[in-house]
Formats: C-alpha cells, sequence, structure tokens
C-alpha cells in the first residue's frame, strides 16, 4: 500500500504555494494523501518564521503531530527550518529538515530509503555533519515552487486560484528575516505563468489571483528584464480568464502605468493592497524602507482617484524600536488620512539577525498590543464606512462556499465579503444587489 502523506502550511499564501507543489511532487511519486497528520505516514510542516509567534505555533504542531502519531515521519520545511535547522532538528520526532533551499527535492529527499544527504549546513559551518538537515545557502538557489492555492478546502468547492509568480526579495527592510530565508527575488517565465492560468481556466475557475513576495518585481531577473505590466497584459491577452487579480505590491511598483491598467480592465479587480509598514519618515528610514510616506500618499492617491470604488488596503506595523507616542500619533494619523478600506496591521517581533533587533529604544510588549488595538479600530472605522456606501448599490461578486441556512458566501470585486441569499453553486460570477451590512461584510441578493 502506498504511504499516505499529509502536508500543513504556516504562513503566507507563498508558503501555501509551496506546500502544494509539494502535494503534486507526492501524488506524482504514488503517495496518497491522508485527511489528517494522524492518519499520515508521513508529516509535513511546512513553516513560516516572520515573527515569534509563527516559530512557536510550529514547534507547539510538532509536538502536537508526535504526542498523537509518534511511527509518523516528520520533516520539517519553509521558512523556520531554512532560518535555524538545528533548532528544529534537536526537537523530539523530528526525522528531517529540509531548508528552502532544498524544498524542491523535497519529495526526492525523503522517499528512497539509503539516500545519501546532500551537504548541511553544519557541514558548511566545519562542524560534524547532521545527517537530517538539508540546507545550504538560498542565495545560491534559483528554484521557484508554483502551484495554485485555492479559497475552499473541498475539492467540490475549489474557488480563486491564488497562482505564485514570484519568489524571494532584494530589499533589505531592517526588521524583516524573509529574504534571507527565500532568497533572491526570481520570477516564473511568462509562458509557464500562462500555461498555469491556461489550465485554471480550462478546469473551469473564473478568478485567479497572482501572488508573490515581492510581485512587482517580477520579470527583473531574467536576461532581457520584462515588467510586471508586461505580465499583466499578456494574461489578458493571451488566457481567457475572466477575472484577474494582484496581491500585495509595493508602493512603488504602483506605477502610473499599472494604476491605469488596473483602472481600465474589467477583467482585473478593483482592488489595491500597497504595505506601508508605517506613516512616520523617521521611522520608515529606521525600517530602511524605499519611500517616504508622502510617496506613498501620492500613490493612493492616484490609484483612489483613477478608480472611486476600489479596496486599498495596507500592511502597518506597530512597536518598532524607537517608535515613540509623538512617532505612533504621525502613523496613526497618517492612516486616518488616507482612503484606506481595510489595514492588515501587526505588532512588531524582533527576528534574530536583522538589524532591527539590536537596535535601541523597544517598545514595551503592553504598549505595542495597546497601539495594535487602537489602529485595529481605526481600520474597522474606515471598513465599515466604506462597506455602508454600497448598501442599495449593485455589484459584481463571485460565489465561494454554501454557508447553509439560507445564504452562500461570496467575494466582491473590490474585496468585500458578501453574504449572499439563496444556495448558489461555487465559483460563478454574479450581479448582486446589496441589501445591507453583515458583522464583517455586506448581505445582498441576486438581481
Amino acid at each position: 500500500m502506498a504511504s499516505r502523506y499529509f502536508v500543513q502550511n504556516f504562513g503566507c499564501r507563498a508558503t501555501q504555494a509551496d506546500g502544494a507543489e509539494l502535494e503534486r511532487q507526492f501524488a506524482s511519486q504514488g503517495f496518497r494523501a491522508a485527511q489528517t497528520a494522524a492518519q499520515a505516514d508521513l508529516v509535513v510542516l511546512n513553516t513560516c518564521t516572520v515573527t515569534d509567534s509563527a516559530d512557536k505555533d510550529a514547534r507547539a504542531a510538532i509536538r502536537r503531530v508526535h504526542r498523537e502519531n509518534p511511527g509518523a515521519k516528520i520533516v520539517v520545511t519553509g521558512c523556520y527550518a531554512q532560518r535555524a535547522p538545528e533548532e528544529l532538528a534537536a526537537l523530539p520526532g523530528v526525522s528531517q529538515v529540509v531548508g528552502n533551499s532544498h524544498k524542491h527535492q523535497l519529495a526526492e529527499l525523503v522517499a528512497p530509503p539509503g539516500f545519501v544527504p546532500l551537504r548541511s549546513l553544519a557541514e558548511t559551518a566545519g562542524r560534524p555533519s547532521l545527517p537530517n538537515i538539508f540546507v545550504s545557502d538560498i542565495f545560491a538557489h534559483t528554484e521557484l515552487l508554483a502551484a495554485p492555492v485555492f479559497e475552499a478546502e473541498t475539492h467540490a468547492e475549489r474557488t480563486r486560484p491564488n497562482l505564485k509568480v514570484q519568489d524571494g526579495c532584494d530589499n533589505r527592510c531592517s526588521f524583516c528575516v524573509i529574504p534571507f530565508v527565500r532568497g533572491q527575488s526570481r520570477s516564473l517565465p511568462r509562458a509557464r505563468v500562462l500555461r498555469e492560468v491556461n489550465a485554471l481556466v480550462a478546469l473551469g475557475y473564473r478568478e485567479v489571483v497572482l501572488s508573490g513576495i515581492n510581485l512587482g518585481r517580477w520579470g527583473n531577473d531574467f536576461e532581457r528584464t520584462e515588467d510586471f505590466e508586461d505580465l499583466v497584459r499578456a494574461i489578458l491577452g493571451e488566457t481567457p480568464l475572466e477575472k484577474l487579480r494582484l496581491s500585495s505590491i509595493e508602493p512603488m511598483d504602483w506605477s502610473d502605468e499599472l494604476i491605469a491598467l488596473v483602472a481600465s480592465s474589467p477583467r482585473i479587480a478593483k482592488h489595491v493592497h500597497a504595505p506601508l509598514q508605517s506613516g512616520s519618515d523617521r521611522i520608515l528610514r529606521a525600517m530602511h524602507r524605499k519611500y517616504r510616506p508622502w510617496h506613498y500618499a501620492e500613490r493612493i492617491g492616484k490609484a483612489r482617484a483613477a478608480m472611486p470604488e476600489a479596496a486599498i488596503g495596507a500592511d502597518v506595523m506597530v512597536g518598532f524600536p524607537g517608535e515613540t507616542d509623538e512617532l505612533f500619533e504621525e502613523n496613526r494619523a497618517f492612516l486616518a488620512a488616507l482612503p484606506f478600506t481595510y489595514l492588515h496591521v501587526f505588532t512588531y517581533s524582533a527576528r534574530p539577525g536583522t538589524p532591527a533587533a539590536d537596535m535601541p529604544g523597544q517598545v514595551p510588549e503592553r504598549v505595542r498590543r495597546e497601539r495594535n488595538r487602537v489602529l485595529r479600530e481605526l481600520a474597522a472605522e474606515k471598513n465599515h464606512g466604506f462597506r455602508q456606501a454600497f448598501v442599495g448599490r449593485e455589484l459584481e461578486a463571485i460565489t465561494l462556499s454554501r454557508a447553509g441556512d439560507g445564504w452562500t458566501e461570496a467575494l466582491t470585486d473590490n474585496y468585500l465579503k458578501l453574504e449572499l441569499a439563496g444556495a448558489h453553486a461555487p465559483n460563478q460570477w454574479l450581479r448582486v444587489r446589496v441589501a445591507g451590512l453583515s458583522d464583517d461584510g455586506l448581505r445582498g441578493r441576486m438581481l
């Protein structure tokens, strides 16, 4: 009987995309998917390390799997595995640690008996080799795992596939460990992107989300540099995809050209996500971000002028070292003045090896939590006002899954959750009329 595997992903959509590709590799080698870790012979934990909390979640999962399924082979991979492989290898139950540097070979590394380990991190550091660690310099690798990730978990209701077309980052933000665990920016070739999109369309999917670690840098690593706008135009021109959605793009990559392209095409979702991190100029400089608050405000202003009904969101961090009460208020006031419809608010978490971890002025945890609460309340107020403006109006929405009790979960073109009256099949674009607000979205009915 074929071995059973289970992949558990932690963190961002890029990690989920890596996990989807691992599942595709296992299936191609004859493995069978298990429904839970407790039923699997092989459990792969695909980790995140963007915060200390992410690390704790991964360690807790390892302990839980080992306790509930002591006979399983536990393989830890992902960003935490790349950053601290020996730390993970020392945990009870862990059979192998495979960093992002070797993740593309993971199915081969764990499958055949008697496999001779590749050069390990321990060997490169001149220490005795640990045979269960497969990690090397991430900057020496150019591989890119890419398999679609779906909105819904059940196969019958899979919707909105998310396709990773770029990985890695060439920026060096002082708080961020991601470049050191994912490596240099690298792109999925245009022809491969078009094949993946056309394959998804052939399977019946109506919306595809493009994602990446630094998505706007797509194409910069090619011998003949291509712009991200070139890729978007190619998808519109060479695939019959009904709706393309762009995930997070750095603010200065929201060029006039890209804003105009998104605004003018009915086949691109009206949704702009531009990470900010802070509205304080002093904090942005300490973060080593490559723009100033006025640059950011100018980009957001142009996007709002071109797309009056678009969702506009940002990532914002509170509690960065040196963030005084005055600088936090500068950040809050900046956010309040811009036309955001949602915010992803993060609390600063020191990452080992990053410059920010050793900076003076570390903010007490209780202060960080309070600042997080203040910005989440601001975000909720902005989001409520944005949603309220659509009551009584018509919108386009894609159905996601049947939720029971006479309604169906859906998502509007401009990124608002919608409770749609009636039972509707998933993966359908519908015209709806908004009847009112739900707790965190809209309520509506078909026209």
